[in-house]
């Protein structure tokens, strides 16, 4: 198997696209490379999936340019769905229960991508 090892997050107002994921996540954003573009801090531990965000290429409605679907585990599906909604994004999917998995929730972010969030069964 083939293990997931870097994300992006496209997004066309950086700014409000960091304040969400940095309010809801706690995600961290550090300038890096060229203009528009930062790595992504998703936690301390050294082993974690690298990411990052960047200016879309083209505005949505043009290319429709989309990125990869991401997981985020998270402790509390319930209190990321009002986080979720409180930083301007939509709840796509009400939080449903996988049965031998956990819980989950679907949600576009405040640039338009689909994202989850799910607390995993012990």
């Amino acid at each position: 198997m083939n293990d997931i090892s870097h994300f992006q997050v496209l997004a066309d107002d950086l700014p409000r696209a960091q304040r969400f994921y940095g309010t809801v996540f706690g995600w961290k954003f550090e300038a890096w490379g060229p203009p528009d573009f930062f790595l992504v801090t998703t936690s301390d531990n050294p082993d974690r999936l690298r990411g990052a965000m960047y200016r879309r290429y083209e505005p949505l409605g043009t290319e429709e340019i989309r990125c990869f679907e991401c997981t985020i585990t998270v402790d509390d599906v319930d209190r990321v769905a009002k986080d979720v909604v409180a930083n301007g994004g939509t709840i796509v999917y009400e939080k449903s229960v996988i049965q031998g998995v956990g819980e989950v929730i679907r949600f576009k972010d405040t640039e338009g991508n689909f994202v989850c969030a799910m607390k995993y069964t012990e």
